[in-house]
């Protein structure tokens, strides 16, 4: 599993009431200037010793960092964004000057005051306009200021087994873009027999809700909308009624989704690398965790664009400034956060670091991020995918290219306990064939308000 990936499953940051504190960084003195007048930086981010190439790598690109900017002292912390601890460690003022959050806690650092505005600082920064803007957004307050630096995305797509969909009959070249169009490939999967099934959910410990959620992305939908100065449900519409009763359809009807439907997403890998299972809904850091750890080859593997292709649940991570830095320390953390993630000129030498590791490239992951607006920078970009793949490119094309015009919707505030609730409403219609949808979601609708207050 991916870095992204592995910290994807962590719980959202706890809505615990804002701390009144001063924000300080672990800085050696008031303006980050060291001993020896470099600008001192304290970063989170490195990897564990656990994690060798990873460590190596991380270690590497500081040092060529420092080597071309010498004014720049990068003091490094192990670790990545921890939610139970985050507050505690602003209050006791050990925060570093650039911290790493994921795309669903920016807007409560922000409101908290944790973070600097940096948006009078961009202008000078190279290339950071050319990085979608749906992922700036995440960064951004309602009057658009920025607080700061996407540096990694993830969007969910259809990934499917090209071998199950030739043996059907069906061109795995021309996967589904519809949900009608993912029952009749579900169908005509399970017809195979042998205890292949044709479509697969998660469903247990709120995987069911965030999959749900991607679903109802997938058609336009939204699952929570502004409230005034709060947010209610959003989900209990007709659309998400036509996706559920497809999906109880394909489940009691069709039977093409097998009997056992409490499953988690690594059941779903643990079927999909044995060549059991057809399709399910997924990011691209799936496809080398089942090469890597399921027995899939990337070979027999596809990833399609989200059917109905009206939005998509975009993730990610990126960077913060510490509200306490000073305006040398912000110059210089954008300098390293752009030098090391919003860089195109080191994109060359990282896919090179990767082939000598024998990691995948080629896919719209690092080490060739799909975090760029069309334009020459990607194009740029998918030309060295083309150029240096040891993967399949063609099997991942059609997720490529529809990367950069669907439009990508973060989480839902509060997602975790969002998505508990409509782990109710997927579990309920494949375990229950005579479930009563409406009854789901009104209920669903209740329980999502009374945690946002509406």
């Amino acid at each position: 599993m991916t870095p992204i990936a592995y910290r994807r499953t962590r719980r959202c940051l706890a809505t615990a009431a804002v701390l009144a504190v001063t924000v300080t960084a672990c800085s050696s003195d008031d303006d980050g200037g060291g001993d020896d007048g470099r600008v001192q930086l304290h970063i989170n981010g490195q990897p564990p010793s656990t994690d060798t190439r990873e460590l190596r790598v991380f270690n590497a690109e500081i040092e060529a960092f420092e080597a071309t900017h010498p004014d720049i002292d990068i003091v490094p912390h192990e670790g990545f964004m921890e939610p139970e601890t985050f507050n505690t460690r602003v209050a006791g003022g050990d925060l570093e000057d650039v911290f790493y959050v994921y795309f669903t806690d920016p807007a409560q650092i922000i409101e908290q005051g944790y973070a600097a505005d940096i948006t009078d600082y961009l202008a000078d920064v190279p290339h950071l306009d050319q990085v979608r803007p749906e992922l700036q957004e995440v960064f951004q307050d309602a009057e658009g200021r920025q607080y700061g630096v996407p540096t990694a995305n993830y969007s969910m797509g259809l990934l499917y087994n090209r071998d199950l969909f030739e043996q059907a009959g069906l061109d795995p070249n021309a996967p589904p873009t519809s949900w009608e169009e993912v029952r009749e490939a579900s169908a005509a999967i399970a017809e195979l027999g042998g205890g292949v099934t044709g479509y697969g959910e998660c469903a247990i410990e709120n995987t069911g809700g965030w999959h749900l959620t991607s679903e109802i992305y997938s058609t336009g939908g939204a699952v929570a909308e502004p409230d005034g100065d709060s947010w209610r449900a959003a989900f209990n519409t007709d659309a998400t009624r036509t996706l559920l009763a497809n999906l109880q359809a394909m489940r009691w009807e069709d039977d093409s989704m097998g009997s056992d439907q409490m499953r988690s997403c690594e059941d779903l890998m643990v079927a999909m690398g044995a060549g059991q299972l057809g399709m399910y809904v997924a990011a691209p850091d799936n496809l080398p965790t089942l090469v890597r750890q399921y027995d899939g080859t990337y070979e027999n593997l596809g990833l399609a664009p989200i059917p109905e292709g009206q939005g998509t649940l975009i993730g990610g991570e990126g960077y913060m400034i510490n509200a306490g830095a000073s305006p040398e320390q912000i110059e210089a953390a954008l300098t390293w956060l752009q030098w090391r993630f919003v860089n195109p000129d080191e994109i060359e030498r990282r896919i090179e670091e990767s082939l000598a590791d024998d990691l995948p490239v080629g896919l719209p992951m690092p080490p060739t991020p799909d975090i760029w607006v069309e334009g020459e920078i990607r194009d740029n970009v998918e030309a060295l995918k083309q150029e240096h793949a040891n993967v399949p490119v063609e099997n991942v094309q059609p997720f490529m290219d529809s990367a950069a015009t669907i439009p990508g919707r973060i989480e839902p505030p509060r997602a975790q306990e969002v998505y508990a609730i409509l782990d109710n409403v997927m579990q309920g219609v494949l375990t229950d064939g005579d479930a009563d949808i409406d009854a789901l979601l009104d209920d669903a609708e209740d329980q999502v308000n009374r945690i946002y207050g509406s």
